[in-house]
């Protein structure tokens, strides 16, 4: 056999053994690249829907099977009786791959996900979008419907709403959230947890059991004797609700902190303590009160007002707040042209119009923002018991 046939057979070979992991590897990131796509195309269109007084309506995909098939082809023909110096030997050789993916979307519908859709977003949703680095000023614009600005006492005193609608107000929430934006970027803002401690006293007839230590213990309760008697204290490290501030909360007392968070805890679980103090940083401009959280839904009726029915406009920083890094005029602009837009970063097409986020370093993380706030607040449509449809190709 011919060395120079040897070598065709072993490239053919070695070229099927190749196909596949590069088949793969290109199938893997090209269908994760086309459900991101997908994804965020749908928040625009949702958008778009929201701005001609439609309702939403979200679908995902669920699940992507591929299958993929690999095959090679080797062929060797000739006649027992040729002619010499002839020769009629032929040699087929070749590689092929077939794939045949089969993805489960799921419309988002039912009474699940409509309350998920227009619940407004827990407080547990803020604190941790700001301790991934996200602008709080930015978080603010997207996801707060407003101040309200309470007495010391927790009582009701006005409330500062986050709409261009009510011009005013609108201009103090854009104040109110640059200043916080520039505490922030001085490191003299705190947003977390309220953590402390909850006591108790008991008075037993003897000494606790070991009994009832190991299970105080594994309930999270550490017990202490007080006096000589025998009373006994019990205490329970608590997390309690979210507290913004312009000072170490670790810093109050353990009664301080339970006071703070009890004020916080008259307020529902969307709203979230703002204590400006006066005596540290921009605590010459004090706020007391708490942020009223939107639902996804509303944030979307948001963007979508400013597109053109309710734009929202330029506000310059409060005297008392310095200088600040970033101050666009619009939360997430959205564009729609009847062209293809030039700057776009995103877009998609609807009623006959394109609608694009710019592409902007703010308006590309506040989409990034929105994307992540939607990932947040559906459910996990692989355990949800909803109807699915399977498109195989």
């Amino acid at each position: 056999m011919r060395p120079a046939f040897l070598l065709l057979v072993a490239c053919t070979l070695a070229l099927a053994g190749c196909m596949g992991p590069v088949s793969l590897h290109d199938a893997v990131l090209g269908y994760d690249e086309t459900i991101s796509r997908l994804e965020s195309e749908m928040l625009i269109i949702n958008i778009a829907r929201t701005h001609h007084n439609l309702p939403i309506h979200f679908t995902v995909t669920s699940s992507v099977t591929a299958t993929f098939e690999y095959s090679t082809n080797f062929g060797f023909t000739g006649t027992y009786f040729e002619p010499a110096g002839l020769d009629i030997h032929k040699l087929q050789l070749g590689a092929s791959v077939k794939e045949s993916p089969t993805l489960s979307i799921v419309p988002l519908q039912g009474e699940e996900f409509t309350k998920r859709i227009l619940t407004p977003m827990g407080e547990s949703k803020f604190e941790f979008l700001i301790f991934q680095g996200a602008p709080i000023d930015m978080v603010m614009r997207l996801m707060a419907d407003g101040i309200e600005v309470q007495n010391r006492d927790g009582t009701f005193q006005r409330f500062i709403l986050n709409w261009p609608s009510a011009p005013e107000e609108y201009k103090e929430f854009r104040q109110r959230a640059m200043h916080l934006a520039w505490l922030n970027d001085n490191r003299q803002l705190f947003v977390r947890t309220l953590s402390f401690e909850e006591t108790e006293r008991v008075k037993l007839t003897g000494p606790p059991s070991a009994g009832d230590l190991i299970g105080a213990r594994e309930k999270g309760y550490g017990w202490r004797r007080v006096g000589e008697g025998n009373e006994y204290e019990l205490t329970k490290a608590v997390s309690g609700r979210v507290a913004i501030t312009n000072y170490d909360t670790r810093q109050l007392s353990n009664a301080e902190r339970q006071a703070l968070n009890a004020l916080a805890a008259a307020n529902p679980s969307n709203f979230v303590l703002v204590d400006i103090r006066p005596g540290h940083a921009g605590g010459d401009w004090p706020l007391f009160g708490a942020l009223k959280l939107r639902s996804l839904n509303v944030i979307l009726a948001f963007v979508a007002a400013g597109i053109e029915r309710m734009p929202e406009f330029d506000v310059e920083p409060d005297p008392r707040t310095e200088a600040v890094s970033r101050n666009p005029m619009r939360a997430l602009a959205i564009e729609k042209a009847f062209l293809r837009p030039g700057r776009a970063a995103i877009k998609v097409k609807y009623r006959g119009k394109t609608y694009s986020v710019p592409n902007t370093p703010w308006d590309l993380e506040a989409f990034n923002l929105l994307y992540q706030l939607f990932q947040m607040t559906v459910t996990d449509v692989s355990k949800a018991r909803v109807p699915s449809i399977t498109i195989s190709k």
